[in-house]
């Protein structure tokens, strides 16, 4: 999961500091989400990286709701983007569901209810919500990128 973090900081990095921002909290999820450990059987026990972890994970899919989803949508419409605005009708709602399914995962911890079952369904939700992030802004980053030349 590291490895598709870093490479999206590569191919990414520098089109906007929000955006940077945002991949670098998605690195320090991974990181925390890591130190979890594969089989997180502590994790009734040692309570302080779970709640570390739970603190990242609710930080990064607000930015992702309340900042980074609302910024590639205005560049979209900025730029006219009728192909990126598509991609964000057909995206948005998965990851609607994905951000629940986390939201959940992080009240069962407040409640002391995480259990292994849960940690492991959230490590594939994970991964498909960064696909589903990176295909986002892949697509809007590539339609402005060439189309901003054309308006100078």
């Amino acid at each position: 999961m590291l490895e598709s973090c870093q490479n999206a900081q590569e191919r990414w990095g520098g089109v906007h500091l929000l955006i940077d921002r945002w991949l670098q909290e998605r690195k320090e999820l991974i990181d925390a989400y890591d130190n979890l450990g594969e089989e997180p059987a502590a994790l009734a026990t040692n309570r302080k990286p779970l709640q570390e972890f739970c603190g990242t994970l609710v930080d990064y899919v607000s930015a992702g709701h309340f900042e980074i989803y609302e910024q590639l949508t205005g560049e979209a419409k900025a730029f006219n983007d009728k192909r990126g605005l598509e991609l964000a009708e057909t995206i948005y709602p998965r990851i609607d569901v994905i951000t629940e399914k986390l939201l959940a995962f992080n009240d069962l911890c407040d409640e002391g209810k995480c259990v292994a079952e849960k940690f492991k369904e959230l490590g594939g939700l994970l991964h498909e919500r960064f696909e589903l992030e990176d295909c986002l802004i892949e697509v809007l980053h590539t339609a402005h990128k060439e189309a901003a030349p054309a308006q100078a």
